[in-house]
């Protein structure tokens, strides 16, 4: 990162690398969770799960190239191993281990809530020093809310289609 760049973030400059690298360990392991579980989930609606679940892998290795690209910026290094990454983590990881729709979809909402407290308290951090930061993680947490409600909304139809409507 350039000079000014540098001294506008400031002495918050090694707190932030560190919540950015939490979060970035939290995109690794949702890129994962999405992916995987879209490999494995079964049951009604699967197709639809599947899209969605496939898209949203998507935007979650978009946030950590994101994530990656302001942590450099700031001088600072990325987590590098995924090992790191269990040790880093605000939202963990759940395995798809029963994978029916309805399983998979409520463990996806519940790392969504979590990534939503998540960057709520990394837009509040930056929003008084690094704006630049601030932007990457308002557009980040877009999708994020997003996200949470596009996998609601599905299990909410699956649960309609149960009671005949």
């Amino acid at each position: 990162m350039g000079t000014k760049g540098k001294e506008i973030v400031g002495s918050k400059a090694e707190e932030l690398v560190e919540m950015l690298n939490k979060a970035l360990s939290d995109e690794w392991l949702a890129y994962y969770q999405y992916w995987v579980g879209s490999k494995v989930v079964s049951g009604p609606m699967k197709g639809e799960v599947i899209a969605e679940l496939t898209e949203h892998a998507a935007d979650e290795l978009r946030h950590a190239e994101l994530l990656v690209t302001r942590i450099m910026q700031l001088g600072g290094k990325p987590v590098l191993s995924p090992e790191e990454w269990y040790k880093m983590t605000n939202c963990g990881y759940d395995a798809p281990e029963n994978p029916y729709v309805k399983n998979i979809l409520e463990q996806n909402i519940k790392g969504e809530q979590c990534a939503i407290e998540v960057y709520s308290k990394l837009l509040e951090f930056t929003s008084k020093f690094d704006l630049i930061t601030h932007g990457i993680v308002l557009e980040i947490l877009k999708d994020e809310v997003e996200h949470e409600d596009d996998l609601q909304a599905i299990l909410e139809d699956m649960q309609s289609m149960r009671s005949g409507g």
